[in-house]
């Protein structure tokens, strides 16, 4: 594959060798991100790109996402893949187990967003279980706004957490966060004792990042931006070749992967 001076060639990438636990986030790492959450579009290869690769690794394979649990469940169907999901709130391990963080007080960030949704139409709330995310990328010219409304409700809050993303204010339990999830993996089999890989895109991957690398495993981020990560790659594109290039047979290796995982 050609590259330009700009593109990093997938040689650069670390290696998914066998030993490896590989974890990867969703928007804008699997998927592009889309103008709204329920709008990506997910690759007709994904699924089988996804399915190769988990059993090429012996199921040590998760993703982890800001996303519903439900979400990645029914973009990625029929597969049911270990995730962590809600920023590491929830976490659903190999055996299938949902683990959940203790549930925080959301009523002041709550009743602070939807104040905001009544007076700028161009936001968008996205209610989870135990987390909420306040998107703008509609109205950029909010973002200060929107943030400083957020804090002072955060402020008046007991358990939460505040994170900006990428045109988003997402707000989860304390205490939890991709890196988080990402350890709680590493001491369960199968990924336990194996070399960790994350890719993510966004700066609430940053925890993740610093979690793999303190493991002495690997990070990659996708896209331009600032990072601590060691490894970096384009975009979606380039990501999905170096997933791709590690499984060969990972044509049609969706089929069968049905509703319950594989043993």
């Amino acid at each position: 594959m050609q590259t330009s001076p700009q593109t990093p060639p997938l040689e650069t990438l670390p290696p998914i060798t066998p030993g490896t636990a590989l974890f990867l986030d969703f928007d804008g790492t699997l998927v592009e991100v889309a103008s709204q959450p329920e709008a990506v579009v997910v690759p007709a290869t994904l699924t089988g790109v996804l399915a190769g690769l988990y059993r090429q690794l012996g199921g040590a394979l998760a993703l982890v996402s800001g996303r519903r649990l439900l979400d990645l469940d029914t973009f990625l169907a029929p597969l049911q893949l270990p995730s962590a999901v809600e920023h590491g709130a929830q976490r659903r391990n190999a055996e299938g187990l949902l683990i959940s963080a203790p549930p925080a007080d959301m009523r002041h960030v709550l009743r602070a967003a939807e104040g905001l949704l009544e007076l700028h139409p161009g936001l968008r709330l996205e209610r989870k279980n135990l987390a909420l995310s306040l998107h703008y990328r509609h109205a950029p010219e909010l973002e200060e706004l929107c943030m400083q409304v957020m804090r002072a409700a955060v402020e008046r809050s007991s358990g939460l957490d505040l994170m900006q993303g990428k045109c988003v204010i997402d707000l989860k339990p304390i205490g939890v966060s991709k890196g988080t999830a990402i350890a709680a993996f590493m001491t369960e089999a199968p990924f336990a004792g194996r070399q960790p890989i994350f890719a993510g895109d966004d700066i609430t991957d940053e925890s993740g990042f610093a979690e793999v690398q303190q493991m002495g495993g690997h990070a990659v981020k996708v896209g331009p931006e600032h990072t601590i990560a060691r490894h970096r790659c384009t975009g979606v594109a380039q990501l999905m070749a170096w997933l791709q290039s590690a499984t060969p047979a990972a044509a049609g290796a969706a089929a069968g992967f049905g509703q319950r995982l594989p043993a």
